[in-house]
Formats: structure tokens, C-alpha cells, sequence
């Protein structure tokens, strides 16, 4: 079935979506897109001061919000970038995991910094408490995701250790190819309709879509970490057929308990949310580190 699906017309299709000539073009058009929409972000925060606009939102009232849009953009290239590594390594599929959420804490500060009072009572308001969890929250992801990477280099081959066969680790290739392919339109339509959605609700319900707006950073990305979730536990329940080693099961596992602590951050706010984030990444780094060693003491 899975080589049917390569060898497809749609199939090779969707491949051409991984080659390295579409990440290089994908990665110019969001990087000229980001800049186009920053500016005309700032156009409308332009016309909005001068009352120019019939509609008036927070989002519109200070110039570094207009940050969030572009970052906006680079997250989607992200989201990209995690599907085309996901047939090459395990470990870096789950790293851009962890790299979407910080950009996605980032792209909040941007958004809730006009949000800042900036009084003797700081730490008595709730955005400027936001604000203080988001800053120290990235900084934190931004180095454990540091220190997942340099411990992905020093991880061996897992299934040439093992003794597996060459054909066993070309059908585990092949399974990632086919989930990397069927994520491709999956999640490009689950954006459409996602962002579709808001707009709908924020047109015909001005209530509801006041709500919506100020939910912004969970549109898209609440159920694409579901997705997520359902693809890391195929990823561990194929793994079985080319290792029973117990470390690589519950390395895979800790994986999968990673991206569900992160995928549960969606539906909390304040400090728990940043925590329960900085738990899910700090959580697939040990597991990565005990991995390592268990690696290191067999070989």
C-alpha cells in the first residue's frame, strides 16, 4: 500500500513538495511575504492613528505588534520545514516541534505588548505577568532546543546497531515519506479552514470574533499539535517492527508524551501555560539525554 501511494500520481506529486529546490523557493516567497505583510500591517496601525479605519482593534494600536505578521508567516514555514524533515530524522521532526512553540511564545509577546502597562504595579497586572512568563519562557525553549540539537548529533544509527536489515530501514523511510506526504494537504487544508473560520466568525459575530481574536496564537496550531500527536504514535507503533530495544521504545514514547504536554498548554493561559511548554520540551530533552546514554553504556 505505502509504495502504491509513492508511486502514485499523487504521491509523486507530493513529493515534489520535500525536494530541496521547493524548500529553497518556499523559503523566498514566505521571506518576501512576511516582509509585505509587515508593512501593510504597519499601514493600517498608520491609518488607524489618524481614525482612518471603520473598525478599531488593540492589534492596531502599537507599531511592534506589527511584528506578530511576519512571524505569523515564518511559523508556516516552520510547520513546513517540520513535515519535510520527517522523513529524514525522527529526532529533528521533533525538534521542529519544539521550535514552532517558541516562535509561536515569541509571536505572542509581539502580539500582547500592547497590552503592557507600565506602572509601579507590575506585577499585580495580568498582561504585564504574561508578558514577564512569555519573555523568561523563550529564553529557556531557546536553550534546551540548543542543547536537544547538539545531543541529536552525538545519537548513533539506532537500526544498523541493532542488526536490522537494509530493506527493514528502507520500509521505515517509506512510511515516513508516506506520512510526510498525506500530512502535506492534511494540514494546508486544516489551515484554510481554520483560518477561514475566524474570519467567518469575526465578520458575522462580532462578539464571538472579538473572542476569537484574542485567541489568535491557538487558531491552526491547537489542532495541528492533535495532528501531531496522531502521527508521533504511528511513528512509535511502526518502530516496533524494526526495534524492541527499550530504550528506543520509551524514547519514542517520551516523544510522544512531549508533544501531548504541549498540545494540552493550548487550553490553559498564565503561568501554567508556559509551564506545562517548558515541561513538554524539557521532557523530550532528557528523555533524549537518557537515551544517549543507554546508547553510549551498549556500545
Amino acid at each position: 500500500m505505502i509504495k502504491t501511494l509513492e508511486n502514485g500520481i499523487v504521491g509523486k506529486t507530493l513529493k515534489t513538495f520535500l525536494s530541496e529546490s521547493f524548500k529553497n523557493n518556499a523559503e523566498r516567497f514566505i521571506l518576501r511575504l512576511a516582509i509585505v505583510s509587515y508593512l501593510i500591517h504597519l499601514g493600517l496601525i498608520l491609518a488607524a492613528s489618524y481614525n482612518l479605519l471603520p473598525f478599531e482593534f488593540h492589534f492596531l494600536k502599537n507599531p511592534i505588534s506589527a511584528i506578530y505578521t511576519p512571524f505569523s508567516f515564518i511559523l508556516i514555514y516552520e510547520v513546513y520545514l517540520l513535515v519535510f524533515f520527517l522523513p529524514k530524522s525522527i529526532s529533528s521532526y521533533i525538534g521542529k516541534q519544539y521550535e514552532i512553540i517558541t516562535l509561536i511564545v515569541i509571536r505572542r509577546i509581539f502580539k500582547d505588548i500592547s497590552k503592557i502597562e507600565l506602572t509601579s504595579d507590575w506585577f499585580n497586572s495580568k498582561s504585564d505577568l504574561q508578558f514577564t512568563y512569555d519573555v523568561f519562557t523563550s529564553l529557556i525553549l531557546f536553550g534546551l532546543i540548543f542543547l536537544f540539537y547538539r545531543n541529536i548529533k552525538k545519537r548513533s544509527n539506532t537500526f544498523k546497531q541493532e542488526g536490522s536489515s537494509g530493506e527493514e530501514i528502507r520500509r521505515f523511510i517509506r512510511l515516513k515519506r508516506t506520512l510526510a506526504s498525506l500530512l502535506t494537504p492534511t494540514l494546508f487544508i486544516l489551515a484554510i479552514i481554520s483560518f477561514s473560520t475566524w474570519a467567518i466568525n469575526s465578520i458575522t459575530d462580532y462578539s464571538q470574533g472579538t473572542l476569537d481574536f484574542s485567541n489568535l496564537n491557538n487558531i491552526f496550531f491547537d489542532e495541528f499539535f492533535t495532528i501531531l500527536i496522531t502521527v508521533d504514535v504511528l511513528l512509535l507503533l511502526a518502530s516496533f517492527f524494526y526495534s524492541d530495544e527499550f530504550h528506543t521504545i520509551i524514547r519514542n514514547s517520551g516523544f510522544v508524551i512531549s508533544t501531548i504536554l504541549i498540545k494540552v498548554s493550548f487550553s490553559t493561559e498564565g503561568i501554567v501555560n508556559d509551564l506545562l511548554i517548558i515541561g513538554g520540551v524539557l521532557f523530550g530533552f532528557l528523555i533524549l539525554l537518557v537515551y544517549n546514554k543507554y546508547e553510549e553504556h551498549r556500545i
